[in-house]
């Protein structure tokens, strides 16, 4: 028997099985007004009311929904009022600029959007057909209705399109299908045990990669999300110990956010031996792995992965093998991207890059099937990034390709000298690129967050202790911020441009 697997699975499952249960806490501090607590019962019918109300105005299977917005109920509602009912949804990221916006409403064809009260302006601006503001619920929902049944449930049709995040060029609209979205919540899941005990913190941006995946998982399983509409590290601490938070998934900057509010806090830091945070987005440097487990108290669990790969690739998590070993020690080879995960294959090509297969990979990008050849080539996702796979056949991540720097005609690994100068107490965010430089073709160059007085000269220093010479920084620069973009990505393209001004190409 074949019964095709859907994303609204998690939801039904959840209705069926916990209606009463509080489903998701709604955040209380926006624009729009909070739905407070609402139950699976609750939830599940707000999603058929949603998908009543595309119904109503006319919206076909397969056509596009957009919606622009921090995490909020009603965007947690969207990811099965939307694609339960076989619609695709265009989750966008609501730091993006006017034209940026306007770009992917325009590539994915969306002709629905939805937009936070914030973004009113933004939204009026927008040429779709049909436009609402969140929090304006008689135009979201339409109740005593219920929606037409998907005719034909397919696990292969589109059930999402992510636009990357754009930070070399344009966005491109990666298609992951049900079937996608399905296996990689599930093994997501299966990863990080989540239960019906979980309580979830989404301290994620939920239109990044569908928040990896939580938003359905947890959702499956029963557990109850807990809605965080903009990252404090303060106020992380207080809804861990307001909630009993068990779970959170993060980019490293939000780690910080909340090491650096633990610093401060007053009493015991709250979820001591019961949190665990899942991180992405950088390798962390292995110093800040150590205080979560020691100034926190809480598990500290790595992912790999990308859009494209819905996005689990790898997952490195204590194992029991090294809870003899130092914290140092655990820190260190929590650090590397991990191991691949259930039914992932991982190689190294002959360029160093990592390329992956699995059930998680991108059906494509939307309307480029050329870049879609380009990525899927030989029947492998090519990642773009470089890396090893060490002798434990873990995952190692030494670069993007792009950001590896030659210097005197050697490969420096940016994350490594990173690593480096991050170990420095006095350190309190880095990035590390290569600037043009007459004698070395490229100068390894530290951009510098600090957090109390130190000299470049003590930092070159440090590095020294730590780095072979050809890969310590020749050049530090003090900065009071790094550009990131809203998932904690560097946007080292933004840090190169003065340098490279002038320069037919960022390579000396």
């Amino acid at each position: 028997m074949y019964y095709p697997l859907t994303v609204r699975d998690f939801l039904d499952r959840a209705e069926h099985v916990y209606p009463d249960r509080i489903a998701v806490v709604d955040e209380p501090d926006q624009p729009a007004p909070s739905l407070g607590e609402l139950t699976y019962r609750e939830l599940a019918a707000n999603a058929r009311a949603q998908a009543a109300r595309l119904d109503q105005l006319g919206i076909a299977t397969g056509a596009r929904v957009a919606v622009i917005s921090q995490n909020s109920a009603r965007l947690l509602t969207s990811f099965f009022g939307v694609s339960g009912w076989g619609r695709v949804l265009v989750p966008i990221n609501f730091r993006l600029a006017q034209p940026e916006i306007d770009y992917i409403v325009g590539h994915s064809g969306a002709e629905v959007v939805f937009a936070d009260p914030s973004l009113k302006d933004v939204l009026d601006k927008i040429d779709a057909p049909h436009r609402f503001v969140l929090g304006e619920d008689d135009a979201l929902y339409l109740r005593e209705t219920e929606p037409r049944p998907w005719a034909e449930p397919d696990e292969g049709a589109t059930a999402t399109i992510n636009y990357t995040s754009g930070t070399t060029a344009r966005p491109k609209g990666v298609q992951l299908t049900h079937r996608n979205l399905w296996l990689n919540a599930t093994v997501f899941g299966l990863h990080t045990t989540i239960s019906d005990r979980d309580v979830y913190l989404h301290t994620l941006p939920m239109f990044h990669a569908n928040g990896w995946g939580m938003p359905y998982g947890i959702t499956g399983v029963g557990g109850k999300h807990v809605v965080l509409r903009q990252v404090d590290g303060t106020e992380i601490l207080r809804r861990v110990q307001r909630y009993g938070v068990t779970l959170m998934c993060a980019a490293p900057a939000v780690v910080n956010a909340a090491l650096d509010a633990a610093a401060s806090w007053d009493g015991e830091i709250p979820g001591r031996d019961r949190v665990r945070i899942v991180c992405a987005g950088a390798p962390p440097p292995s110093r800040t792995i150590e205080r979560v487990m020691t100034e926190l108290g809480w598990e500290f669990c790595q992912i790999y992965g990308l859009t494209e790969t819905s996005p689990i690739v790898t997952v490195n998590r204590m194992r029991a093998e090294w809870e003899s070993l130092p914290t140092s020690e655990q820190a260190r080879k929590l650090m590397r991207a991990g191991a691949p995960a259930l039914g992932v294959r991982v190689e190294i090509d002959v360029d160093s890059e990592v390329i992956t297969a699995s059930n998680h990979n991108l059906d494509g990008y939307w309307q480029q099937p050329e870049e879609t050849a380009k990525a899927q080539a030989g029947d492998w996702f090519h990642t773009g990034d470089g890396g090893y796979l060490d002798d434990e056949g873990y995952l190692v991540i030494s670069d993007r390709k792009k950001d590896v720097i030659i210097t005197g005609g050697e490969n420096v690994s940016s994350i490594e000298v990173e690593d480096a100068l991050t170990s420095h107490p006095a350190v309190r965010e880095v990035a590390v690129i290569g600037i043009p430089d007459d004698k070395w073709g490229e100068l390894v160059t530290g951009l510098v967050v600090s957090s109390e007085p130190v000299t470049a000269e003590e930092l070159i220093a440090h590095c020294r202790e730590r780095l072979a010479g050809y890969k310590c920084p020749k050049r530090i620069e003090f900065v009071q911020t790094l550009p990131r973009t809203a998932t904690g990505k560097l946007q080292k393209f933004k840090l190169r441009e003065p340098y490279w001004a002038g320069h037919d190409r960022q390579v000396n």
